[in-house]
């Protein structure tokens, strides 16, 4: 079939899973805090990373971007920009967003897409979101696969890698910075770390990427592993593209830090399975707590309830379709029986049967400080899981236009404290196609949000999972007066 590339124009565009940092420009190590305290101020700077799309002849990906509006940005006229480049080949660079609160999209055939790096500055920085999705309409690839952009940063872990056969999975480096950087790549099985032949010191170059097949590293078949990301020098982005020949293809997200307590939020009510993958991190064994929040709060999953993780080592659990038909939340808990002991984790699950079945990956999710979004969602086809901790807490969701242009619209919901809540969000009214969700938290406990986007095709219930965590658009500064003292230099 002969593809052609469609037009990449009119969007700041989405870079494929890898990174988004955002910072604040100005800052000055020699200046102490001030007596007066802090002030919160939005970022002035934002990077992301994506790794390249799909190799696929039969693949069309979108890319959408979007900034919220943020109180306090671009006061008095303040122009800004947010523009993403390809890090290799002679593609065209997309065309910037250019304002706040309307998404922008692009689009492309080409199965030769590289990597995007891209750069948010001024009133465009805070929050800035870049979504990239894949529809792999036939052959071995068939699927949806859909990431956000994370930050570019030095360690990464992925529960849910697999050099099984069967499964081909890629890891994705992109660096964003004009020097190479340089990562190390631990793999950790059932047994511990598996002697990597060529995980040590790999360079990926400046302003480049570069994909590693797992399989390629060590000999060991193994269906479940975590995958460790440490760099050495410089910072990447990275991802995981895991392809099953059995049950499609998706992005595996990198997963929340280490803690002694995750959530992953959003288990679509009709899984058919959900399978379990953890590594503790520490030099002790970690024994845990399983429970699922639903919507009426939180119950323990007959015959799962805790479960036990070698240190170093990686620990699987099936627990089949543990929502029964009501949409859910897994919390990773410390017993009491230990000291409790860090550990990282992640969900593969599937939605289908036989023949007609498909993947997706959730790993455990930072929470929501304030806000949180994530730009491409379809009418009918976007499902928002809210999941509050500790107390009931206020949400406000909000779905703004795409480039055809349209109005924003909101709705608060209560999210009922130690429960999961499921939210269709409205379409903005005037708008047609892709548009962008944004959730903000307005009061009450620690809130936890996922996206599911479901794209039906051929009797295969496509689908992909974007965890939201906080979009980090504003930073705490020291406020600027006489009482600021300069160190000695």
């Amino acid at each position: 079939m002969n593809r052609s590339t469609l037009s990449l124009g009119g969007a700041v565009a989405v870079l494929a899973v890898l990174t988004a940092a955002a910072s604040l420009t100005g800052g000055d190590d020699s200046v102490a805090a001030p007596k007066g305290g802090v002030k919160t101020l939005p970022v002035q700077r934002s990077t992301v990373v994506c790794p390249a799309p799909s190799p696929s002849e039969f693949a069309t990906t979108v890319y959408t971007s979007f900034t919220p509006p943020t109180t306090g940005s671009g006061d008095g006229g303040e122009s800004g920009s947010a523009q993403l480049v390809p890090t290799a080949g002679k593609a065209t660079p997309l065309a910037p967003l250019k304002a706040t609160g309307k998404a922008a999209t692009a689009t492309t055939q080409n199965p030769d897409a590289p990597a995007l790096i891209g750069t948010a500055d001024g009133p465009l920085a805070p929050g800035w979101a870049v979504q990239q999705t894949t529809v792999v309409d036939s052959g071995p690839g068939r699927g949806l696969l859909g990431t956000s952009c994370v930050t570019p940063d030095s360690e990464f872990w992925f529960p849910g890698a697999s050099t099984a056969t069967g499964r081909q999975d890629y890891l994705h480096l992109v660096d964003p910075d004009d020097a190479p950087a340089v990562v190390d790549i631990e793999l950790y099985g059932k047994d511990g770390l598996l002697k990597a032949s060529s995980g040590d010191g790999i360079t990926v170059p400046g302003k480049g990427a570069k994909p590693v097949l797992l399989s390629t590293l060590v000999a060991d078949k193994a269906a479940d592993l975590t995958v460790h990301v440490v760099v050495r020098s410089g910072r990447v982005g990275a991802a995981v593209q895991a392809t099953d020949t059995s049950l499609g293809t998706d992005w595996l997200p990198p997963a929340a830090e280490p803690a002694t307590s995750l959530v992953m939020p959003g288990i679509p009510a009709d899984a058919t399975s959900v399978h379990l993958v953890a590594y503790a991190t520490g030099t002790d064994d970690a024994d845990l707590t399983l429970k699922l929040a639903t919507a009426t709060g939180l119950i323990s999953p007959a015959g799962h309830e805790t479960m036990h993780v070698k240190a170093g080592m990686t620990a699987t659990a099936d627990l089949g379709d543990i929502t029964k038909g009501e949409p859910g939340s897994l919390v990773i808990g410390s017993s009491d029986v230990h000291t409790p002991v860090p550990v990282v984790a992640g969900l593969r699950i599937t939605r289908g049967k036989g023949t007609k079945q498909e993947l997706a990956f959730l790993p455990a999710t930072p929470a929501v400080g304030a806000r949180a979004t994530v730009a491409d969602n379809r009418d009918k086809g976007t499902t928002v899981a809210l999941m509050a901790v500790g107390k009931d807490t206020r949400v406000k969701v909000t779905s703004a236009p795409g480039p055809s242009g349209g109005t924003s619209v909101s709705k608060t919901v209560i999210v009922k404290a130690n429960s999961t809540l499921s939210v269709q969000p409205v379409p903005p009214s005037g708008s047609s196609g892709g548009y962008a969700v944004t959730v903000e938290k307005l009061s009450g406990g620690t809130l936890y949000a996922s996206r599911m986007l479901a794209l039906p095709l051929g009797g295969v219930p496509m689908f992909t999972i974007q965890p939201m965590p906080d979009d980090r658009g504003m930073v705490e500064v020291p406020q600027a007066g006489s009482d600021i003292a300069i160190l000695d230099k």
